[in-house]
């Protein structure tokens, strides 16, 4: 019997006098629960302003150093933005409804172009460089605001965000979660169930068992709600970890091969060249002279 993680569908509520969430993190105060597969309606915006870690938002997996700043659209599933194992700083993160001003707000002439932003969120989207740091700091500058400052500083914040340059689509393949809850749930089960055992060989024929359809079927399902296929999205996870464990750990390239899943030393290199852009060897030595 595979045992699995059950999806997760995170129910927020924002306090009393607010209509939207605020939250900051510290190492000492850290992120309790942001490391497990999870859902919501709300739209969730996270800087981390440094250290690393890895995450999955959808069917991207990768892996962050120097902090992050992420926008995640409504019901984008997603998780790992930072753990007890990644030293950091500070944790921002505001979450809100897309309809926290009223169902029609996003489609007022002023804000018409926020609307259409916040739906190609819904793909997940990470910032770079200078947009990461100066959005970044908007947001940690909230924690001392009252209320309507707040409110007022999360819309000027979401107008940066929307007429940032520097940034990548996470899922510009497509990410589509079907409106039917089994198949919500069984493409979470699938990606719980990576993440869990990622270490060892999954057979297509396992996979498909474990969610109760064809090997055909399940390729097919994978390929349309994803954009890419099983074997893809397997290997991307167990890069994004090798990734994670170049950065920090003082393991040799050969054991964070097989840390990773891999059994092939080759086969390794050349999907991590492709992976990264680089070998495994150059990425950890410009990681140690890399400062932003």
């Amino acid at each position: 019997m595979i045992k699995t993680t059950k999806p997760a569908f995170e129910k927020i509520e924002p306090p009393f006098g607010s209509s939207f969430i605020y939250k900051t993190f510290t190492e000492e105060n850290p992120h309790q629960n942001n490391n497990f597969w999870h859902y919501h309606p709300e739209i969730e915006l996270v800087y981390v302003n440094s250290g690393s870690g890895k995450r999955q938002i959808g069917s991207h997996v990768s892996y962050y150093h120097h902090g992050d700043l992420i926008l995640i659209g409504a019901n984008l599933p997603h998780c790992g933005l930072s753990d007890s194992l990644n030293k950091y700083e500070k944790e921002t993160i505001i979450q809100a409804n897309p309809e926290f001003l009223g169902k029609s707000f996003f489609e007022l002439p002023e804000t018409k172009n926020l609307g259409s932003f916040l739906e190609t969120a819904k793909k997940g989207i990470v910032f770079h460089g200078e947009d990461k740091r100066f959005i970044g700091e908007k947001m940690e500058e909230l924690q001392h605001k009252n209320a309507f400052q707040r409110l007022t500083g999360f819309l000027e914040i979401l107008k940066w965000l929307e007429e940032a340059k520097n940034y990548t689509i996470l899922n510009a393949h497509g990410f589509v979660l079907e409106s039917d809850l089994q198949d919500t749930n069984r493409i979470n089960e699938v990606f719980n169930f990576v993440k869990q055992e990622f270490k060892r060989s999954i057979s297509l024929d396992e996979i498909a068992e474990m969610v109760n359809m064809t090997v055909p079927g399940f390729c097919r399902y994978f390929k349309k709600i994803t954009g890419k296929t099983f074997t893809q999205f397997v290997n991307e996870y167990r890069l994004s970890h090798a990734a994670k464990l170049l950065h920090e750990q003082e393991l040799s390239i050969t054991d964070i091969c097989y840390e990773s899943g891999f059994n092939n030393f080759s086969h390794f290199n050349k999907q991590f060249k492709k992976f990264a852009g680089k070998s495994p060897s150059k990425y950890r030595n410009e990681l140690k002279v890399t400062v932003s």
